[in-house]
C-alpha cells in the first residue's frame, strides 16, 4: 500500500497531559486551551480513550464496517439489501474515513492560525463522489477486493450513485476541480454553495425536442453530506432601515420583513497523496420558525404550512426561470442566501482567533467571486462590518477591497448580470444604501482621474442610469476587489481591450490571466484508469497525477510502436465501453470502427452546434450522390451530441430537434449503413462525461472567436488523447500553442476579424455570402427532408437575412476543409495515434493544479499547509496535531 494511506491502519491518538491532568484535548470540540478555547469543565479522557484509534483498512476491517452500516446506519438485515443498499453501506464506510481526515485537517488549519481562500460559487458540478473518493485515498483496490469477498463488484457500486445537481456546466465544474487542487496541494480553504433540492432540470428527449423534468437527486438521500445542525444562520429579506445615532454616530438598522435559516450541510473533498481533506459547505434555506402552531388551530392549514415553503423554495432549483418578476426575485434570494450565510460563517471564524483585530482580517481571509452570481459578498461583509461589527466605512472598505478577488468567465457584454434597484430596494433596502455608497467613494476617485469625463463615469459607475436604473454585478465586482482574473489569455485581453477597458485603463495592476484548468484524478486517473496504468508503467510511479509535467519524459516513447499499440488498444476499449453504454441510453448501434466525433457541452448559439449539425447533412448529402466505388474510401463516422439548453431559449431547443431529425433520418437511412451515424445523447452530466471523454477520438470546439471564454471540456478531451476540431477561441488558443499546430485541426475566422466578417455579413445578400454547399443544406431542411417542421425552418432563418451573428455562414467553408483535413489523417491510423498521444502528454499545462498554483501565488498569496501524517508505530500523535518529544513522552506516560 502506498505511504499516503498508512494513517488508515488503527494508529492511536495520544492525550497530552496538560496541568497534571489528562482531560485537556488536541480535538477542537472539546476545546482546548491551546487553541484559545475554553478549557472543558467535565473530564474527557474516556471519552478520548474510546475515540483513539483510526478505522482500520486491512480488508476485514473495510468489511466489518461495510455491513456495520448496513444493519446499523441502513437498518437492513442480510437477507434484506440490495446493490443500492450495498452502494449506501459502502459510501457511509468511506465518508466515516473522509471525516477522520476532515476533522484532523479543520483542526490542524486552526491550530496553525492558516490564512484560508474562501471560493464562492453559485455552481459546483462535483461530479459522482465514491470513485473519487477512494481513488485520493489509495483504497479502491482495498475495498475492491474486501467487496468481492462480500459478493459485489466495486465497479457496478459506482453505477448506482446518482451524480449531485449542483451545476449546469462549465463554470460548477472548474469550481470542483479547483476544490481538488486545494485539498491535493494542501491549501486551507473552503467551497461555499448551494444545496439544491432539484438541481437544474433533467434533460429528456421526447419527439427530437427537450423536455425538462424534476432532477430530485436527494430522493433516495446523500451519504456523503453531513447535516450541522449547529451551523446556521438568520438570512433577512424586504424590511426597512432606520437611522439611530449612537455616541454621536449615525447608524443604519435593518429591521422587519422576513426571516429565514441557512443550514449548513459539508461534504468532505479529500486530496490526493495527502491527509488535507476540506469542505464544501452548501447552504439550505429553512423557515426560522418550523409550524404556525395558531393558523393550524383555527383550521387554516395551509397558512400554517406557507411560512416552511416558502423558505424552502429558495433553495429548491438551481437558476429559476428569470423571465417574470418573481423570478428574478428568486434568483436574486438565492444569491443573498449564499453570500449572506457565507460571509457570517467566515466572520465567526475569523473572531475565534485569540485576538480580534480587523486590519488582519485579509491576511486571514481571501474570498474568490466565481462569477458575479456571488458579488452581494462584497456589500454584505461591508453591512456586517458597518452595522454589526461598527467599524467607520472607510476602515471597513479598505479590509473588503483587500479581501476579494473576481474572476470573470464572459465576454458577451449582454451576458453581464444586471439587477434592477427596484427589486434590490424591496429585496435587500440595506445593501443598496450601501451599493450607494460604494459608487460614491469609487466615482470621486474616478473624478480626480479624469475630471468632468461624464463618459468615463457613466461607463465605470456600478448603477446603470439609462432606462430603469440597474445595479452592474460586474462593476461591482471589480470595484470590490483586489484582483480580477480572465480564464484564459485571449479572454483577459478581451477583457482588457472591450468590456472593462476603462476599468484596465483606470487600474491595469488589478487584471491577471488565470487559464483554467482540470483536475487529471477524475479526468485521467478515475475517468480514464487503463490510460493511468499505462503512464504509472513506462514512468514508473503515479508521481506524474501531481506533477504532470513528467509526462513530457513519454515525448521519447511516440516512435515506440508498441508503446503507441498499448494507446491504441486503450482508446479501443473506451469506444466499446461508450458503445454498450449508447446502445443503452440511445438505441443505437454505433460502427466501432468509425471516427467517434463529439460535441458535448451548453448549447448555445455561439458555441455552433447548429455548424456542426449542418455540416453533418452536407456530408450525408454527399455520402448519398456518391458510387459504390467512392463510398469505399469515405471514412465512417459516429457524430454525437450532448448538451442542455436553457428552458426559456427558444433557438437553442431548436437546435435540439434540428439535430433529433436529421438523427432519425439518417440512422434509420439503410443506403449509408455504419458510414455516418447521429446520436444526442440525453441528460449530459459528470459521470457520463467520465464514459463520454476517454472514447472520443476528435472532439469540437467550434465557438466564433471572441466568445468562449475559456472552455474546460477541450482540456479533459485532450488528456484524454483526442484531437481538437477548433477555433482560435479561449483556452484552444494556448492548446494550440502546447500541442502544436500539426497535431490540432483549426479553423475559421480569427478575432480580429470578426467585426469586419459581420459588417460583410451584413452588406451582402444572403445568396453570395453563404456558400453554394450550405445553401445546398438549406434547400434540404426546406424541402422537408428531415422532417416538415416550421421550427427547423426557423432555425436556419435566424442565420440566413443577415442575421447571422454567429458567423455559421463565413467560416462554413474553412471548416468543411478542416473535417476534410480531419478523414485524410484518420486513413493512417498510426498516425493519428501518435498526433493523440502527443495532445495526451502535452497537456500538462491545463491540470488545475497549475491553475491554483498560480491563483495562490499571484493573488490570494496563499502558503501550503500540509497536515502531518500519522506518526509510525514508536511516536505516536494526536490526530491532526504533530506533538513535540516531551508532548510523545507525556502521551506515552498516559497511555500505559
Amino acid at each position: 500500500m502506498d505511504q499516503k494511506a498508512t494513517y488508515r491502519t488503527s494508529t492511536r491518538r495520544s492525550t497530552v497531559q496538560v496541568g497534571g491532568s489528562p482531560s485537556n484535548m488536541y480535538r477542537p470540540e472539546y476545546q482546548v486551551e491551546q487553541f484559545g478555547l475554553q478549557a472543558s469543565p467535565r473530564d474527557t479522557s474516556k471519552i478520548w480513550e474510546l475515540m483513539d484509534s483510526y478505522q482500520g483498512s486491512d480488508k476485514l476491517a473495510l468489511q466489518q464496517s461495510i455491513v456495520h452500516h448496513v444493519e446499523y446506519t441502513l437498518a437492513r438485515t442480510r437477507f434484506d439489501f440490495s446493490k443500492f443498499h450495498s452502494y449506501q453501506a459502502l459510501s457511509h464506510s468511506v465518508r466515516d474515513r473522509l471525516i477522520e481526515a476532515f476533522n484532523d485537517t479543520n483542526l490542524h488549519f486552526h491550530q496553525m492560525d492558516a490564512k484560508r481562500i474562501y471560493y464562492l460559487s453559485l455552481e459546483f458540478l462535483i461530479g459522482r463522489c465514491l470513485q473519487n473518493a477512494l481513488v485520493n485515498l489509495d483504497l479502491e483496490d482495498d475495498y475492491r477486493e474486501a467487496l468481492m469477498d462480500l459478493g459485489y463488484k466495486l465497479e457496478e457500486l459506482y453505477d448506482e450513485e446518482v451524480d449531485p445537481a449542483l451545476g449546469n456546466g462549465g463554470l460548477g465544474r472548474l469550481a470542483a476541480c479547483f476544490l481538488d487542487s486545494l485539498a491535493t496541494l494542501n491549501y486551507p480553504s473552503f467551497g461555499y454553495g448551494i444545496r439544491y433540492t432539484y438541481g437544474i432540470f433533467k434533460q429528456l428527449i421526447k419527439d427530437g425536442y427537450q423536455v425538462e423534468s424534476p432532477d430530485f437527486w436527494l430522493n433516495h438521500g446523500n451519504p456523503w453530506e453531513i447535516e450541522r445542525l449547529d451551523v446556521q444562520y438568520q438570512i433577512r429579506f424586504y424590511g426597512f432601515v432606520k437611522k439611530v445615532w449612537d455616541h454621536g454616530v449615525e447608524r443604519s438598522v435593518w429591521e422587519g420583513g422576513e426571516t429565514i435559516m441557512a443550514r449548513a450541510y459539508d461534504t468532505p473533498i479529500p486530496g490526493y497523496n495527502t491527509q488535507n481533506t476540506i469542505a464544501l459547505r452548501l447552504w439550505k434555506s429553512h423557515p426560522a420558525s418550523e409550524f404556525d402552531f395558531s393558523s393550524f388551530n383555527t383550521g387554516d392549514y395551509f397558512k400554517a404550512l406557507e411560512q416552511r415553503q416558502k423558505a424552502e423554495y429558495i433553495t429548491s432549483v438551481l437558476y429559476p426561470n428569470d423571465s417574470t418578476e418573481a423570478g428574478k426575485e428568486l434568483r436574486l434570494k438565492q444569491q443573498y442566501l449564499l453570500v449572506s450565510a457565507s460571509m457570517q460563517d467566515i466572520v465567526r471564524r475569523f473572531k475565534r482567533r485569540k485576538v480580534l483585530d480587523w486590519n488582519a482580517f485579509p491576511q486571514k481571509v481571501a474570498v474568490q467571486l466565481n462569477d458575479t452570481h456571488p458579488a452581494l459578498a462584497i456589500v454584505e461583509l461591508l453591512r456586517i462590518l458597518i452595522d454589526i461589527e461598527q467599524l467607520d466605512n472607510m476602515s471597513a472598505w479598505q479590509i473588503v477591497t483587500k479581501s476579494f478577488n473576481y474572476t470573470n468567465h464572459t465576454v458577451l457584454p449582454e451576458a453581464l448580470e444586471k439587477w434592477g434597484v427596484p427589486l434590490i430596494e424591496k429585496l435587500l433596502p440595506r445593501h443598496l444604501e450601501i451599493i450607494y455608497l460604494i459608487n460614491f467613494l469609487f466615482l470621486e476617485k474616478v473624478q480626480q482621474k479624469y475630471p468632468n469625463n461624464w463618459g468615463k463615469l457613466s461607463a465605470l459607475s456600478i448603477v446603470e442610469e439609462e432606462g430603469t436604473k440597474k445595479v452592474r454585478m460586474a462593476n461591482l465586482s471589480i470595484v470590490g476587489s483586489k484582483f480580477v482574473n480572465g480564464v484564459a489569455k485571449i479572454h483577459t485581453e478581451l477583457l482588457k481591450t472591450t468590456i472593462f477597458k476603462e476599468f484596465f485603463e483606470m487600474h491595469p495592476n488589478k487584471f491577471q490571466n488565470k487559464t483554467n484548468g482540470v483536475t487529471p484524478r477524475r479526468w485521467v486517473r478515475c475517468a480514464n484508469p487503463a490510460l493511468a496504468a499505462l503512464y504509472d508503467r513506462v514512468l514508473g510511479s503515479d508521481k506524474w497525477v501531481l506533477d504532470m509535467e513528467q509526462l513530457k519524459q513519454l515525448e521519447s516513447h511516440v516512435s515506440d510502436p508498441q508503446f503507441v499499440r498499448d494507446f491504441q488498444m486503450i482508446k479501443m476499449e473506451n469506444k466499446e465501453r461508450f458503445v454498450h453504454w449508447i446502445r443503452k441510453t440511445c438505441q443505437v448501434d454505433l460502427n466501432i470502427d468509425s471516427l467517434f466525433d463529439i460535441q458535448v457541452k451548453r448549447i448555445h448559439e455561439y458555441k455552433r452546434q447548429l455548424m456542426n449539425i449542418l455540416y453533418v447533412i452536407y456530408r450525408y448529402l454527399i455520402i448519398k450522390e456518391s458510387s459504390p466505388e467512392e463510398r469505399k474510401r469515405i471514412v465512417p463516422r459516429s457524430v454525437c451530441f450532448g448538451g442542455k439548453a436553457a428552458p426559456g431559449y427558444v433557438n437553442a431547443k431548436r437546435v435540439i430537434k434540428l439535430i433529433n431529425s436529421v438523427a432519425d433520418v439518417i440512422n434509420n437511412d439503410h443506403q449509408i449503413g455504419d458510414l455516418l451515424k447521429v446520436v444526442f445523447m440525453p441528460n449530459y452530466n459528470v459521470s457520463n462525461a467520465q464514459i463520454i471523454i476517454p472514447a472520443a477520438e476528435l472532439s469540437q470546439h467550434i465557438s466564433t472567436a471572441g466568445t468562449e471564454a475559456s472552455g474546460t471540456s477541450n482540456m479533459k478531451f485532450i488528456m484524454n488523447g483526442c484531437l481538437i476540431l477548433g477555433t482560435l477561441d479561449g483556452a484552444n488558443v494556448e492548446i494550440d500553442e502546447a500541442v502544436g499546430r500539426e497535431n490540432i485541426f483549426i479553423f475559421g475566422t480569427q478575432v480580429e476579424d470578426v467585426d469586419n466578417m459581420k459588417e460583410k455579413m451584413r452588406n451582402t445578400d444572403p445568396h453570395e455570402y453563404f456558400p453554394q454547399e450550405l445553401l445546398k443544406v438549406f434547400g434540404e431542411i426546406d424541402n422537408g427532408r428531415f422532417g416538415h417542421n416550421e421550427e427547423l425552418k426557423w432555425i436556419v432563418d435566424s442565420i440566413r437575412y443577415k442575421n447571422d451573428n454567429y458567423l455559421v455562414g463565413q467560416d462554413f467553408k474553412d471548416y468543411i476543409k478542416a473535417q476534410q483535413q480531419v478523414d485524410d489523417l484518420y486513413r493512417q491510423p498510426n498516425e493519428w495515434a501518435k498526433k493523440s498521444i502527443y495532445n495526451a502528454i502535452r497537456s500538462y499545462k491545463f491540470s488545475s493544479d497549475r491553475t491554483i498554483q498560480e491563483y495562490a501565488e499571484e493573488i490570494w498569496q496563499l502558503k501550503p499547509i500540509k497536515v502531518p501524517e500519522p506518526a509510525a508505530q514508536k511516536h505516536e500523535r494526536v490526530k491532526g496535531v504533530a506533538l513535540s518529544k516531551s508532548q510523545q513522552e507525556m502521551a506515552e506516560k498516559i497511555k500505559h
